[in-house]
């Protein structure tokens, strides 16, 4: 479980974090995106149609009780985060992209987390006592909205204080997961020690499947290659952080405990599994730029 302290600690961070998301942001940006909007849609069609569905489904295939259920769905149901933002720079994909596929899911999440959330969860019999009050999701998320906003009022204000603020909220993204494992595992060891295999297929399959179906279904609506790898990782990458949030301010006692388990082993493992997928779609990348840089050789001594 999470002391009051850690809550209330988590919740600044996440404050902090969605400063710097909107301070990546400006007014034109939006503009842009709603010129050109094919890329953003498929992302956003991933992120909510994708992950919130796969799930359900591996809750449901592994026969999941509802406390772990309902955390898994809640991380499924959750916006992009702000981490892939950073995976996807260092892969060497469509950074600008990323932000605003961060951003508009973030933005769009008011409405669209809530209800997925109450519709997956009824479809896997999770209710009663554990499940999640869509008015708890709407306030949190409400609440965050505010930070963002001011973020891209103060890009616009002044470009460098924008910056700034941009790379600490990006940074904040990685130690608030660091911050998570270092003071939930050690008091939790022996829940974890007796945890079965299926939460953690889940809480690390949950990230790898969907970065591979992100992956394929970008490249099916006719994304190129490095769209289509910035929107498998936006599509894997999802807002751990904020969950933890929403089930530490809804649940309390041993409850929260469970219900927090997949949410803090998916914050965990979605580091290490990006890492090795970053690496894997850094060198793609690399090999593609050289043989794009071979054939205007050819082209050009032609």
């Amino acid at each position: 479980m999470l002391t009051p302290l850690e809550t209330k600690l988590l919740g600044m961070m996440m404050m902090v974090i969605m400063l710097g998301m909107g301070a990546s942001l400006t007014f034109r940006d939006f503009l842009i995106a709603f010129r050109k909007p094919k890329g953003v849609m498929v992302g956003v069609l991933c992120q909510y149609g994708i992950m919130p569905f796969l799930s359900y489904l591996l809750a449901v295939l592994l026969g999941l009780p509802p406390a772990l259920a309902v955390g898994l769905i809640l991380m499924g149901c959750m916006p992009g985060g702000t981490t892939s933002n950073i995976f996807t720079y260092f892969s060497k994909g469509a950074l600008a992209l990323s932000i605003m596929m961060t951003s508009v899911s973030t933005l769009i999440a008011v409405a669209a987390v809530p209800a997925l959330i109450a519709f997956y969860s009824k479809l896997a019999g999770v209710t009663g006592e554990f499940a999640i009050p869509a008015a708890n999701v709407a306030q949190v998320l409400v609440v965050l909205l505010v930070p963002t906003l001011l973020g891209m009022v103060l890009r616009k204000w002044n470009p460098n204080i924008g910056a700034t603020i941009e790379l600490i909220g990006s940074m904040l993204g990685i130690l608030v997961i660091l911050f998570l494992v270092v003071s939930w595992v050690p008091r939790n060891y022996q829940l974890l020690l007796s945890t079965p295999w299926q939460v953690f297929f889940v809480a690390i399959g949950l990230g790898l499947f969907g970065m591979l179906l992100g992956y394929w279904l970008a490249r099916a609506l006719r994304q190129d290659s490095n769209r289509s790898r910035t929107i498998s990782l936006e599509t894997g990458i999802q807002n751990g952080p904020l969950a933890v949030l929403i089930v530490s301010l809804t649940f309390t006692g041993e409850m929260q405990q469970q219900v927090l388990l997949i949410p803090v082993l998916y914050s965990l493992f979605i580091v290490l599994s990006s890492s090795v997928i970053t690496v894997w779609y850094r060198t793609n990348a690399t090999r593609e730029a050289l043989a794009r840089d071979a054939a205007k050789v050819r082209l050009v001594t032609a």
